[in-house]
């Protein structure tokens, strides 16, 4: 629930200024004066109220990446310690306009979009100037009703969710839902000096299970929403460490209570061609107490989880880098041995005489510790002459003429 969500794409422009001199602020402003001069900025220079004019675009764009340093209190620091080149320009990020894409870019967008690709984009100006004039339409939301409706592209619904103190002392959830699976906004206004309403929270739809859900909890302690693009940004750069910043797009709501009153929410139309259908309900956390204190415990339980991560992906990089190393080692030791013993195999097939070709003379064959017979040499009865036979014809001792004796006996 934040303003100014961002997405992936060209942000930097070509040159860069002081941000808080193109946001005409001083270095100690608060969140709230930073916030308020980019609105008004952002809607001077918005392309759909200055189409014939280039120049408004790139000044657009300039407040746009501004904005996304001082909105960031780790980037306002960081570019207050070191400047630009504290930055890491590569994260900077920022919104697209639909109405200022065209018919070709537009069905790009919604075929990523179709894949799985975060797109995220901005609302339109002529949205939020009818807002800042007071020109809307209000429709009444009690708390504890629901309102189905269907909402054109690039316009809003809005609603008006009164309260009394108790209910705002137990806390509010605005949820929205779409079983169509509809892409939009969930926005929250506050009451501009002018009588108008200034965009001050803005939730993108995000699918969850079969349904496309936003949500703002006003609970009075910090809650916090997750911001996909962080993943996505995160899942580019490094595809085997994006693990270890799933949870890096959790972010800390800029609201977390509402006082008595009436409150102002829409739901911004962010379908790319046709219009999003949707159900918004007001709800009072006093029949959810068990569930509040569930959703307190488990994501201080994620923050927890979060610098865990942080701590072991040093550990899991460093044993990465450690097993790289010796697996690079194994294969060239590996490499070694192999070339060495087939280098001893080759040393001993040097120690013989025999030829791959045939040798003519005598027809004996020497080989270097061989068992072969010498020349000259006989083996006893091998050649089946005299001497075999005489040697075969000689009795032994146990070589008796057992029959003769049989004979002479019976």
């Amino acid at each position: 629930m934040g303003m100014g969500s961002k997405m992936e794409g060209p942000s930097t422009p070509a040159n860069r200024r002081d941000p808080y001199e193109v946001l005409s602020v001083s270095r100690d402003s608060t969140d709230q004066e930073i916030k308020t001069a980019y609105r008004k900025l952002a809607l001077k220079y918005h392309p759909d109220k200055n189409a014939s004019n280039p120049e408004a675009s790139e000044l657009f764009k300039e407040v746009a990446y501004s904005y996304s340093i001082l909105s960031d209190p780790e980037k306002r620091r960081q570019y207050d310690s070191a400047g630009f080149e504290a930055l890491d320009a590569d994260s900077m990020d920022m919104e697209i306009d639909l109405s200022n894409l065209g018919t070709v870019n537009t069905m790009f967008a919604a075929l990523f979009s179709k894949l799985g690709v975060p797109i995220k984009t901005t609302i339109s100006a002529n949205v939020l100037e009818e807002a800042l004039n007071g020109t809307v339409t209000v429709r009444p939301l009690p708390i504890g009703t629901s309102v189905s409706g269907k909402v054109e592209k690039q316009c809003a619904h809005f609603f008006g969710v009164t309260i009394n103190e108790q209910q705002a002392e137990s806390g509010i959830v605005i949820r929205v839902t779409s079983t169509a699976q509809s892409k939009f906004k969930l926005l929250y206004f506050e009451q501009d000096v002018n009588g108008g309403y200034g965009l001050a929270l803005q939730e993108d739809s995000e699918k969850t299970g079969k349904v496309t859900s936003a949500g703002m909890y006003f609970l009075h302690f910090q809650v916090y929403r997750m911001d996909s693009t962080v993943n996505a940004l995160a899942m580019a750069k490094d595809p085997e460490g994006a693990f270890f910043k799933r949870l890096e797009g959790l972010q800390p709501c800029e609201v977390s209570e509402l006082k008595a009153g009436t409150h102002i929410f829409a739901v911004y139309g962010d379908n790319f061609f046709k219009t999003a259908s949707y159900t918004i309900e007001a709800v009072c956390a006093k029949s959810y107490e068990d569930t509040t204190q569930k959703l307190k415990d488990v994501e201080a339980q994620i923050l927890r989880k979060r610098n865990e991560l942080r701590q072991f992906e040093a550990e899991y990089r460093k044993a990465l880098a450690r097993y790289q190393e010796v697996t690079d080692r194994y294969t060239k030791e590996k490499q070694s041995v192999d070339e060495l013993l087939k280098q001893r195999d080759g040393i001993h097939s040097s120690f013989t005489i025999v030829k791959s070709t045939n040798i003519t003379g005598n027809g004996s064959n020497f080989s270097n510790g061989s068992s072969s017979k010498m020349t000259g040499e006989e083996s006893p009865g091998e050649d089946g002459g005299s001497d075999g036979k005489d040697k075969s014809g000689k009795k032994k001792w146990f070589n008796l003429n057992i029959r003769g004796s049989d004979k002479r006996l019976g």
